[in-house]
């Protein structure tokens, strides 16, 4: 006798079945879908996980820059500059040109400006000071560069911005305030721009120079601030 063959074996589910169990995981999908969304909607708030994503952001808003501002020195450009009258943006581009935020080997020209914002001593202390001639770069002493009470006497920029008795170009948010007061003074709280940067560094080409930077990080402002801010929160 030949064998039998051998039938197909009914499946499990019948057709009609398995439709619904389609019918029925799609309004299951859809669900579990919209409080995942609802989860990842929730989570946005927590500062740790916001933090986490602003990290990415400072790198993308300067990408245009030629060199990055670093992100913990914008709260210093603000302070000063709120405290005189001089956008934080100039001050920024200022340290740009002056020692490309400070990353020069040496704090010190061959002319004998000093600091983070280069300030020639006599500028500094004052151009009352009994050594002041020419170029301004002085016979001061040390202790009377740094002294509060010397540079108020002889007329100086100088600022002690960190209220420790000292009033040093060397020291970051010292030379920033000292270079808001010059430049408030100067013109810029007149809204004179131009003629603040000019009695800054007597060059034309500086001014534009300082115009160029200034302009670009202005553009950027409101976004590098509200980062900044941030960072600086969440270090607290």
């Amino acid at each position: 006798m030949g064998k039998k063959k051998k039938g197909k074996k009914d499946p499990l589910l019948s057709q009609k079945i398995q439709i619904w169990i389609i019918v029925l995981l799609v309004p299951v999908a859809i669900t579990v879908y919209f409080f995942v969304y609802l989860a990842w909607k929730e989570l946005q708030p927590i500062p740790a996980f916001e933090a986490a994503i602003e990290e990415e952001k400072p790198p993308q808003l300067q990408v245009s820059f030629d060199l990055e501002i670093p992100i913990e020195y914008i709260p210093i450009y603000m302070a000063a500059g709120e405290k005189y009258s001089v956008p934080w943006t100039l001050l920024a581009a200022h340290h740009r040109v002056e020692t490309r935020f400070s990353t020069m080997s040496t704090l010190e020209s061959p002319v004998g400006a000093e600091g983070h914002m280069q300030f020639m001593p006599c500028t500094f202390v004052g151009w009352q000071h009994p050594t002041c001639t020419g170029l301004g770069q002085g016979n001061i002493k040390q202790e009377e560069k740094t002294n509060p009470k010397i540079i108020k006497k002889y007329g100086g920029y100088g600022v002690d911005a960190n209220d420790d008795g000292i009033a040093d170009p060397y020291d970051l948010e010292d030379a920033v305030y000292s270079a808001a007061n010059f430049l408030s003074k100067a013109g810029v709280a007149k809204g004179e721009l131009k003629k603040a940067i000019y009695q800054y560094n007597h060059s034309q080409k500086y001014v534009e120079d300082i115009l160029f930077y200034y302009k670009q990080y202005r553009a950027h402002s409101e976004e590098l601030e509200r980062v900044a801010l941030q960072q600086a929160s969440t270090q607290k």
